[in-house]
């Protein structure tokens, strides 16, 4: 029996500013050109700064696509942090607006942030939510926030399968991990060469260990769930 084909799929992530937000997109979009899909990303920010709301967009299928810029109607939501929620920190409000029929939300939380009408709206239109405490992970694994993002990316990936691990790994490599190759240099630039080559290599590292645990535990999580099987067509 062939394997199923995957539909479009549009992904929108909300977070602030120093999150990550665009990079995670970028690195979506290029793990699915490595598993040779096509894909387009996005950022959408207003003044760079650190906390402010962005906003991203990934858009993943098997044929060439066209349209770019805001995603209206995603299939799947990334809220990178609670106050996207909690203080209407975003471009879009509410933050599930436009979210498509048996669509995916990924929450950074390990509470439950959403109201009882939320939660009404939500599954009236059979909506997945999965809490993710990706900042958590970020930490244990990573050693530091700024990994969230890998959580993140990891939890997506998990559920949907839109890209998998080996590709995500590709793209991280080709996104921070290109070498530093001394040639003709003092054996002091060397030296300082190979040292900033190791710190970057133990970062990728703990990225994408991080990467790596979200999504077994958001795969495990889709076991239970139905929203997966929603993003592919029969072979």
């Amino acid at each position: 029996m062939s394997e199923p084909v995957l539909k479009r799929i549009n992904i929108r992530i909300s977070g602030l500013g120093g999150q990550g937000a665009v990079t995670a997109a970028h690195l979506l979009a290029m793990a699915a050109n490595k598993m040779g899909k096509f894909s387009i990303s996005n950022p959408f920010f207003g003044a760079e700064k650190r906390m402010a709301p962005a906003e991203s967009y990934v858009r993943v299928g098997p044929e060439k696509i066209f349209d770019r810029g805001e995603l209206v109607f995603p299939d799947v939501i990334m809220v990178f942090h609670p106050q996207v929620i909690t203080m209407q920190k975003s471009y879009t409000a509410p933050f599930y607006s436009g979210i498509k029929e048996g669509g995916l939300i990924i929450i950074n939380t390990n509470v439950d942030l959403l109201t009882k009408e939320d939660h009404e709206y939500l599954e009236g239109l059979n909506v997945s939510v999965f809490e993710c405490d990706a900042t958590h992970l970020a930490l244990e694994i990573g050693g530091t926030e700024l990994s969230t993002n890998m959580a993140m990316i990891g939890a997506c990936a998990g559920i949907t399968k839109v890209v998998d691990l080996p590709a995500l790994d590709k793209a991280l490599q080709d996104r921070f991990g290109k070498k530093y190759i001394a040639s003709g240099g003092t054996a002091t630039l060397d030296e300082a060469i190979k040292k900033k080559y190791a710190k970057k290599e133990q970062l990728l590292e703990a990225n994408n260990n991080t990467m790596k645990k979200s999504y077994e535990i958001a795969a495990a999580w889709a076991e239970t769930a139905s929203y997966a099987a929603a993003l592919y067509e029969p072979a």
